[in-house]
């Protein structure tokens, strides 16, 4: 089946990276910078890079938003990375703009008091915490890399798939619910395996996108 990726272009999100890893995997997709470019797309890419109040702005004035808010409501296939996950959510310590609400929680600058640097910035493994079209139980604890001051706090654990370890604590790295997902770090410049999870979301797709849960 022929699939029509979107990758949503709001003016913060690193977009020649995530183009360049799905040229790779044989995948091409199509620039959405306005509700008119959403026809015929089969299924969303929302990156960013930045902080949240200024990529609220920007993705509002697209006129994207509420087009964004039905596509979720419709469960559709969506994907969130980095800065692009924390949108999904409802508010964030960050800034003082509500998110998309697409997933209920809120979004919580890194605790200061586990021995680590702010921003995260590095490789970190993955701790598995449920399914979901990323994520592979043949590979339990795949390394990538992060770039990122805050994490999301889930309301309904079971939306958190996978954690990383941040000093004595774990954070948010993949949520998860239906169709709509996201990852905090970034698939795009993880080596081999963020390629490899950027594949199986496509095989997901391709396959018929079935929910997770």
């Amino acid at each position: 089946m022929s699939l029509n990726l979107g990758l949503i272009d709001y003016g913060m999100g690193n977009l020649h990276s995530v183009e360049t890893c799905l040229g790779r995997l044989g995948q091409g997709c199509s620039l959405v910078k306005k509700p008119k470019d959403l026809e015929g797309i089969d299924a969303l890419i929302l990156p960013g890079v930045g902080a949240f109040d200024p990529a609220m702005v920007n993705l509002k004035a697209t006129g994207l938003v509420p087009h964004l808010l039905r596509w979720g409501q419709a469960d559709r296939p969506l994907l969130g990375i980095c800065l692009g996950l924390q949108l999904l959510f409802e508010q964030s310590d960050e800034g003082h703009d509500s998110g998309l609400g697409l997933l209920a929680g809120r979004v919580q600058r890194l605790p200061e008091d586990c021995g680590e640097r702010i921003p995260h910035m590095g490789w970190a493994p993955l701790k598995h915490h449920g399914t979901c079209p990323l994520l592979s139980s043949d590979a339990p604890s795949e390394w990538v890399y992060f770039v990122h001051s805050y994490a999301a706090v889930p309301t309904d654990t079971n939306d958190l798939k996978a954690s990383a370890p941040f000093g004595d604590q774990e954070v948010t790295a993949v949520v998860w619910r239906g169709r709509v997902g996201a990852c905090q770090f970034h698939p795009e410049k993880s080596s081999d395996a963020g390629e490899q999870m950027l594949k199986r979301w496509l095989t997901w797709l391709h396959n018929g996108a079935e929910p997770c849960l």
